[in-house]
Parts: C-alpha cells; sequence; structure tokens
C-alpha cells in the first residue's frame, strides 16, 4: 500500500511541476518579440498594421496575457498542443511523427552509455593501480570536455568521408529494398556514429561515477566478510559490490536525462537525424510559437516521466529507500 500511496504522491508533484513548466514556456515564449502574426505575415511576404491587427485578432494575441495563458493552458490540459503555421500541421501530429527517431535515439545512447561505463568504471576499480586505470580517467576527461557536436563532426570526417563505413546522413536509406529485418539493419547502420556521439561524455560520467562507487563499496566491511569466506573475485564482485554500487550511478541516469534530450538537438542537426532536434531548430529559425512550446512541453513531459521511472528503479534495487515517502 504504501508504495502505491508513493506514487500518487509523485504523480501529484509531476501534474503540478509540468504546468509550471507551461506557465514559464508560455510566459518565456510570450516575452521574446515577434509573434504568430510575424511569422505568418513573413510567410504572406508582408503586411500592412491593419491586416496585423486581423491576424493577431483572429488567433486571441490582443487578448490580455492572463487570458492568453489560461487558454494555452486549456487547450494542453485537452491534449491540443496548438497548429504549426510553418508546418501547416498539428503540432501533436509533427511531434509524434518525429518522436520514434529522438526516443530511439536517446534510449540507446542511453543504454550504451550506462553499460560500457559501468563496466569500464567496474574493471578500473578491481585495478585501480594499472593501466586500465588511467586510460578510464584519459578517456572519462575526453568525453567529458569534448563538445557533443565536435565529436560528432570528428566521427563524420573519420568514418563517413575519409572511411567510408557508415553513411553521412539521415536514419535508413531509401533506396534499400527488403523485409523488416533488412530495413532494421540499415536504421542501425545509421545509428552508430549518432548513437556513440550522444553517448560519449554520459559514458565517461558513468565510469567515472562507477569507478568511485564500486572502490568505495569494494572497501566496506561487509565485502571484507565475503572475501574471507572464500568467494570468489566475480561472486564478490557482481553479487554483493556492484548491487550496491549502483544506486548513485541509476540515479545520475535519471538526472542526465534532460542533459541527453537537449544534447540529441545538437547530435540531430550533425547527423540530419529527422528527429524532434531537427523539428526544434526547423521551427526555432522559422519562429513557429506553437511548434516550439509544443516540442518544450513534451521534452519536459518525457524528462518528468524519466525522472519518476528512476525513482521506481532506485526502490527496487535498493532497499534502503523502500520505506521512504
Amino acid at each position: 500500500m504504501a508504495i502505491f500511496m508513493t506514487i500518487l504522491q509523485r504523480l501529484t508533484y509531476a501534474a503540478l511541476l509540468l504546468i509550471a513548466v507551461l506557465v514559464l514556456n508560455f510566459t518565456m515564449m510570450n516575452l521574446a518579440p515577434g509573434d504568430v502574426a510575424d511569422t505568418i505575415a513573413a510567410s504572406m511576404g508582408g503586411a500592412d498594421a491593419e491586416l496585423m491587427d486581423k491576424i493577431r485578432a483572429e488567433y486571441g494575441l490582443d487578448q490580455p496575457f492572463i487570458v492568453q495563458l489560461g487558454a494555452y493552458i486549456g487547450r494542453v490540459l485537452s491534449f491540443d498542443l496548438g497548429y504549426s503555421y510553418f508546418y501547416n500541421a498539428p503540432v501533436t501530429e509533427l511531434i509524434f511523427e518525429r518522436l520514434p527517431a529522438t526516443l530511439l535515439l536517446v534510449i540507446a545512447a542511453q543504454v550504451l552509455a550506462l553499460v560500457i561505463g559501468v563496466l569500464l568504471g567496474v574493471f578500473s576499480a578491481r585495478h585501480p593501480n594499472g593501466v586500465a586505470n588511467y586510460f578510464v580517467t584519459l578517456f572519462a576527461l575526453f568525453g567529458y570536455a569534448a563538445p557533443v557536436f565536435w565529436t560528432g563532426i570528428l566521427l563524420l570526417i573519420g568514418f563517413s568521408l575519409k572511411i567510408p563505413l557508415f553513411p553521412v546522413a539521415g536514419m535508413s536509406d531509401v533506396t534499400i529494398e527488403g523485409g523488416f529485418f533488412v530495413k532494421a539493419l540499415d536504421i542501425a547502420h545509421h545509428m552508430v556514429l549518432p548513437v556513440i556521439t550522444l553517448g560519449s561524455i554520459f559514458l565517461a560520467l558513468y565510469s567515472r561515477l562507477s569507478r568511485a562507487s564500486m572502490l568505495e563499496v569494494l572497501g566496506s566491511d561487509y565485502v571484507r566478510t565475503a572475501k574471507a569466506k572464500g568467494l570468489s573475485p566475480r561472486e564478490v564482485t557482481l553479487k554483493h559490490a556492484l548491487k550496491n554500487a549502483l544506486p548513485p550511478v541509476v540515479t545520475l541516469a535519471g538526472l542526465q536525462f534532460s542533459a541527453v534530450i537537449s544534447g540529441a538537438v545538437l547530435v540531430e542537426t550533425v547527423f540530419s537525424w529527422p528527429g524532434l532536434g531537427q523539428l526544434a531548430l526547423t521551427s526555432i529559425l522559422a519562429r513557429d510559437t506553437p511548434t516550439i512550446l509544443g516540442i518544450l512541453f513534451f521534452s519536459a513531459l518525457v524528462v518528468i516521466i524519466g525522472n519518476l521511472l528512476t525513482d521506481l528503479v532506485m526502490r527496487m534495487i535498493d532497499p534502503r529507500v523502500r520505506g521512504r515517502a
């Protein structure tokens, strides 16, 4: 029963946070220069003051700020994110068209960074004075310091232009014919460089944190007791140390989810990946306010859900937090 009350409490907090994000996003967009009327007028090649006033009245832009905000929140609560004046399509439709590509990229990058980062951290912690430790340290420093777009450009030059192993851009090759598995392999082939690029900075974070956490756990009393009982190093690492070293890494992964999504904007731009990042960039350049607000709202929703799932996973793998509210 306690877990259901905790989930209900977290959902309440999430709903309040989402409403706060809606208000903040709408306020910031309202304070920015220009509006939808300017965008429509620009697409028409210009408009006089009378026509601009008619456009603003038609879309409710002549109403007080509070009225506009209330109408916007009401539309969002009824699952209406508005209409894109640049793409001439509903914003919800545009987001759901691009969402699978972004989720595929983000989830693959997170899984890659977590798995390889934890493995490198554990291996480095078990050999703290070896060459592997220095390699992981240098690798983490490089991955954390390198801008994600710079890493992507280097990978493109190295493995798409100089050594043509991977495609330069896009998510798939439209000329390829075949069934599901052929197309899936083609998408996976296109994903390699973007996933490595997006996952590189987070892989560095996870490897360093898992190394520090493992070193702390390996020096604890219960690990020494397990070794004294004659357990093999493999059993000590997997059954005792790793399980207790993972919670900080899982927490960081949840907190970094928003950074992964923001990093995807740059990666999608570099690799012409047809996701929300590309849609956001185009909408910003076109001053398509409804689409920008829709993407910001949906990104916040994904981050909040990611944090909720992180909290639940923490409660499953760490008994110490199960009794907490």
